[in-house]
């Protein structure tokens, strides 16, 4: 059987190359329409990733939030409660040890406020951040430091800010802006560090959580970020997480909220996979035009090569043994008109990029991945066995004297 199969492909294969010119214009909408498959898969699958990259820069993926809801809606107006349920980190140490995989956790307030920088008396709008680690993961100190963790836990009179603070300010330079001193809520801190952010934040100042007084953190509740290895593991965390809260909360359900930012990517992937299948639909009819002249070229196959047909019945091939030879050929016409496809959408896509980066001036790439080139191998083999089937039916049901006298 193997070797009936491998004859039939080495069969087909010398019938491609005898009518090279012929099976390459046959086989021209199979090389359109894979070309052009590929071309949308790689552009759209760049678009996602850049996508989830643009995402992750504003908000970090493997997070789940938790936060304090102070306000409930009574006949649709919506008031600030009495009083206001939140987490300390006592409660997130507890937390912690229940769960089922490690987490990094640690609270985190922003408010929006006015400070001042050294003996200027104009204020400067500020978004600050109280935080209980060095800042945010992935963060790195353009110049000066971060916070470690005897800042947080000695309750340093030290800050942090990103470069927009520092021109807002009016300050020359990262490097000048280390040792100012920056007045927030009657406290002197320190700057310490500049973020190198690559990012078009407003100004950003960071300081310990640990300066803030129980009073302040009631009035104006923290949230509570825990921060898991995997991406994977947020939908069971997050399950898990809400258990805890109900049983060691009243009203958990209403006093709490557990955010994560998986659900963006998710619309985002769903958004692109709405945009590929919709694309393929499309793509998909030339592939089906390519797949007509591929049956187009094994009928006039079987037209020219009645008689070897006939032979060969007449000598003890069967009817699968035919219906094998012309599948065979359909497959191979269709992989190899698939193969020229992928080559020039590659070259394609290759071609269009600058063009695209140069008219948007967006850092974007063609993402070539496994399911890309998986789809069309499974594309190549269905328009082959599809598309060579009917004339595989026909040249088996030639009777060999009929076939043989044919002229």
């Amino acid at each position: 059987m193997l070797q009936n199969i491998r004859n039939s492909f080495a069969l087909a294969w010398s019938n491609i190359w005898s009518n090279l010119f012929h099976t390459m214009l046959s086989v021209l909408g199979v090389v359109i329409g894979v070309g052009a498959l590929v071309s949308i898969l790689s552009l759209i699958d760049g678009m996602e990733r850049f996508a989830r990259d643009q995402i992750a820069q504003t908000t970090y993926l493997n997070a789940i939030i938790i936060r304090s809801q102070p306000y409930k809606m009574i006949d649709n107006v919506r008031i600030r409660k009495d009083s206001v349920q939140s987490l300390n980190n006592a409660n997130v140490s507890s937390l912690q040890r229940t769960l089922t995989k490690p987490t990094t956790a640690y609270l985190r307030r922003s408010q929006v406020a006015e400070v001042q920088v050294g003996d200027n008396p104009q204020g400067v709008g500020v978004n600050a951040t109280a935080t209980g680690v060095a800042i945010e993961p992935g963060s790195i100190a353009e110049v000066g430091s971060l916070f470690t963790a005897e800042d947080i836990e000695s309750s340093a009179l030290k800050a942090v800010v990103n470069k927009a603070f520092v021109t807002a300010a009016h300050i020359d330079g990262p490097e000048a802006a280390l040792g100012q001193v920056v007045l927030l809520n009657g406290r002197r801190l320190v700057i310490i560090g500049v973020l190198a952010d690559k990012s078009s934040k407003p100004q950003q100042l960071y300081f310990p959580i640990t300066l803030l007084s129980p009073r302040e953190l009631s009035e104006d509740t923290p949230e509570t970020i825990l921060e898991v290895k995997q991406t994977e593991e947020i939908p069971a965390l997050k399950d898990e997480i809400a258990a805890w809260l109900k049983a060691n909360y009243n009203h958990a359900e209403q006093d709490f909220e557990i955010v994560t930012n998986q659900s963006r990517v998710e619309q985002v992937a769903k958004g692109f996979l709405l945009f590929r299948v919709i694309m393929g639909l499309i793509v998909g009819i030339s592939v089906i035009v390519g797949g007509i002249g591929v049956m187009n070229v094994l009928l006039i196959s079987v037209t020219e090569r009645t008689v070897e047909i006939g032979i060969r019945k007449a000598v003890g091939a069967k009817r699968r043994d035919i219906v094998m030879l012309f599948l065979a050929e359909s497959v191979t016409v269709s992989g190899f008109g698939s193969f020229i496809g992928v080559l020039f959408g590659v070259l394609f896509t290759m071609i269009a990029i600058p063009i695209v980066k140069a008219i948007t001036k967006v850092p974007f790439q063609a993402d070539y991945t496994l399911n890309t080139f998986l789809a069309i191998s499974i594309i190549a083999l269905i328009v082959g066995v599809i598309f060579g089937t009917y004339p595989a039916l026909r040249a088996s049901r030639l009777h060999p004297v009929d076939a043989i006298r044919h002229e």
